[in-house]
């Protein structure tokens, strides 16, 4: 029998079967270390990553796009999964798990009174749009951050082409994109209270909902998520805070409960509701939500049960270990590595404000080949590293120490490179990827 295929010439090989060679843009090889990067896993467990040539790496990336707060193969959440799996995934009738997580969600956000599911973060993000127009019988959504790939989020290039650039990934190509969607999602950027303003004057009576991440890269300026809830009441629109990527970093629950007492009308939660299991959520006050009675809102495998029962199991142990805050200390000392390291080697360095979604980048105009070279020079060590960082519950001191020590050397060795104006014969395969491209080959 043939050897298997493994790593980048499966990757290979996977671009002529799926378009795009994965299922998440975020998870290309090229995003990392193209012709590479080990692109396939065999197994992980905790914070380590074994690739299909039995290489183990410690994880000092994304884990699993932050979905895994608690770390990979969690012993608690697989074993009820694993019970859900023995008394049958779906049936004619209801999973009793569904009504046990909605409690227990409106029991971590009192200000909500009732929930719905989907499976993805995309998905959740057009369920909580569709309510907020149902309710208010408007069109169009002014948003800020990242809110996904469906329709009504990549519509806002259709007037501009680069309206999304701001918003963390630039080159999102609407094709595909109704045309008749123009000018019905409206960009506004973090904290400039004043564009969110200029939006409203302009589309005064339009405005279905304000859609944003509450916090991302940096926490919000005095009184500014206190002026966006005003605007919203002001002029009847629904304010949904998308919290897929932020929910469950910062607490037990959605980062919005840590920024003061603004209350929004609705909050979406995916990623690490379930650590790693497919599994999102709305949650919303009550007089919103029943706006889902209105409109036809509904799918067969946001039924299944495995779902429902990860997110119970997740958010009790989240709760139980005080795993935000392990999370906060170990995205802290990596920020506080990341700045000694650039500081000893003279280099200039920008880091993200909140720890556990934490990421750098080098104030150089080669700063491309010099993630490029961290990238490449970090598996050399065994770990799987670039320019962003998730901590989970998994990451132990021992593994941020070692990392830390890998960065200092690291970081030294591309200042003298770039002093020596050698940086790209240092790299073995070709620059990371950003933002959306096309793949040719």
């Amino acid at each position: 029998m043939p050897e298997p295929i493994k790593g980048p010439a499966l990757y290979k090989h996977a671009k002529t079967r799926i378009p795009g060679g994965t299922h998440l843009l975020s998870k290309r090889p090229e995003m990392f270390l193209p012709d590479r990067w080990p692109s396939y896993y065999a197994s992980a467990k905790g914070c380590e990553v074994t690739d299909l040539d039995g290489n183990r790496y410690i994880d000092m990336t994304i884990m699993g796009m932050g979905a895994c707060v608690l770390g990979y193969a969690d012993s608690d959440v697989d074993d009820a999964v694993r019970r859900t799996i023995d008394n049958g995934v779906a049936s004619t009738l209801n999973a009793p798990e569904e009504v046990e997580l909605a409690d227990l969600l409106c029991e971590l956000h009192p200000w909500a009174d009732k929930v719905r599911y989907a499976r993805g973060g995309g998905e959740i993000l057009s369920v909580a749009i569709r309510v907020a127009r149902a309710f208010t019988k408007r069109d169009k959504v002014a948003f800020s951050g990242y809110h996904g790939w469906t329709d009504w989020y990549l519509s806002a290039n259709l007037g501009e082409s680069n309206a999304l650039d701001g918003h963390l990934l630039p080159g999102l190509d609407p094709a595909g994109v109704p045309r008749s969607l123009r000018e019905t999602a409206l960009p506004f950027h973090y904290n400039r209270i004043d564009e969110l303003k200029q939006i409203v004057e302009r589309n005064r009576g339009e405005i279905a909902a304000i859609i944003m991440e509450p916090g991302r890269d940096e926490p919000p300026q005095a009184g500014y998520l206190e002026a966006v809830r005003q605007i919203a009441t002001d002029i009847g629109a629904v304010l949904i805070f998308d919290e897929v990527t932020s929910g469950f970093r910062m607490t037990t629950g959605g980062i919005h409960l840590t920024l003061g007492d603004v209350r929004p009308d609705l909050a979406t939660f995916a990623k690490g509701l379930a650590n790693g299991y497919a599994m999102s959520a709305l949650v919303g006050r009550g007089e919103v939500m029943d706006a889902v009675q209105s409109t036809f809102i509904s799918s067969t495998n946001w039924t299944e049960r495995i779902g429902p029962t990860a997110a119970i199991a997740c958010i009790r142990k989240f709760r139980r270990t005080s795993a935000a805050e392990h999370m906060i200390r170990v995205g802290t000392a990596v920020v506080d590595g990341w700045q000694k390291a650039a500081a000893a080697a003279g280099l200039a360095l920008q880091t993200s404000k909140i720890p556990t979604i934490c990421h750098f980048r080098f104030v150089h105009p080669d700063e491309h080949a010099m993630v490029s070279l961290f990238s490449q020079l970090m598996l050399d060590r065994g770990f799987l590293a670039s320019s962003n960082f998730r901590p989970s519950l998994a990451h132990q001191a021992e593994h941020v120490e070692r990392y830390v020590t890998a960065t200092r050397e690291i970081f030294a060795h591309i200042a003298e490179s770039a002093r020596r104006g050698d940086l790209m014969t240092q790299l073995k395969q070709p620059l990371q990827r950003r933002g959306f491209y096309r793949l040719t080959s």
